[in-house]
């Protein structure tokens, strides 16, 4: 009975939602126009549970471009109005049109002088009639089994501004680079914002040495720096190899006098590269395709000013 019942819920909503689509009209492409010239925010209020989804609404527009607050309809009226300016777009969610604390609003809007997006399931309410473009959320059947609850309902008015959002992306030319911008701490951030100078290792944690030094004092440098390898460069300070476990593995048995000898001889020459300037999501996919663990970091001048270990795109969430 339960799953049967879950199936009916999840069918019924996908219906309305594509009833709701056949309704997307001059009206929609409407609102769209007057929330991207809205110079202000778009404000968007709404009571109980239709409050909750203009939250969500509010939330996804501020984070695709569009500065955007929720304001409760009953918090708006013991104050809260006083966020709202003339250069603001208010969109009110109302399942009836006829919530008494969201259609109070209408005429203090109206002497802000800010527009009004009405997004409601009776075309022929109130708050529909007062508003400069109003937006059709309705549905013929909600799924709750006592028809009491909001829940077809609910999810149109969600989608109904999702696909304002989508449209304002669209719009605006809003692009991944800006979504990563909003969102510096997620993933999509880390991968878009994060280059190779702000995670390399340098300093006192970069090993850097010239060809002519011999190999036990790189490894001295080597493990001074608590590191894996060590840049070898030239006189003039370009690089020419690096010094890794690797080399000091293959090298140890065959070469008796290993420690003494001067690391050009047995360092990998003219190893994988990576500019400082590069995005670290570009560090880790040259890593992965060449099957390395650290890669030197490279200026302009093929100048060594730091090393990407595995690890340290491990510490910032890329791995």
């Amino acid at each position: 009975m339960s799953l049967k019942k879950a199936q009916e819920v999840i069918k019924i909503e996908a219906r309305e939602l594509q009833a709701l689509a056949g309704r997307i009209n001059r009206n929609f492409s409407r609102a769209v126009n007057m929330m991207a010239e809205c110079r202000g925010r778009v404000v968007v209020t709404g009571m109980g549970k239709a409050g909750l989804v203009g939250s969500k609404i509010a939330a996804t527009l501020s984070s695709t471009g569009t500065p955007s607050i929720s304001m409760h309809s009953a918090d708006a009226v013991h104050g809260d109005l006083g966020q709202v300016t003339q250069h603001d777009v208010l969109i009110l969610i109302s399942k009836s049109g006829e919530t008494d604390e969201t259609k109070r609003l209408l005429p203090l809007l109206k002497k802000i002088g800010c527009k009004t997006i009405a997004m409601t399931g009776n075309v022929k309410s109130s708050l529909a009639k007062y508003s400069d473009v109003t937006l059709d959320v309705s549905v013929k059947q909600e799924g709750c089994p006592l028809g009491l609850a909001p829940m077809a309902s609910t999810t149109a008015m969600l989608a109904c501004g999702d696909a304002l959002a989508a449209c304002l992306i669209i719009k605006k030319g809003f692009k991944r680079e800006d979504f990563a911008f909003y969102h510096p701490a997620g993933s999509l951030g880390r991968q878009l914002l994060l280059k190779v100078e702000d995670i390399m290792r340098k300093g006192a944690a970069f090993p850097k040495v010239r060809q002519t030094t011999p190999v036990k004092q790189v490894l001295l440098a080597i493990t001074k720096a608590r590191c894996g390898s060590a840049c070898v460069t030239d006189q003039y300070g370009v690089l020419v190899g690096i010094f890794t476990d690797g080399d000091l593995r293959r090298h140890i048995e065959s070469d008796p006098d290993l420690l003494n000898l001067k690391v050009s001889k047995v360092m990998t020459k003219k190893p994988v590269t990576i500019n400082q300037d590069k995005l670290a999501a570009e560090a880790l996919a040259l890593l992965k395709t060449r099957k390395i663990d650290e890669v030197p970091v490279v200026d302009d001048s093929h100048k060594p000013v730091g090393l990407l270990d595995i690890q340290d795109l491990l510490k910032v969430g890329l791995l």
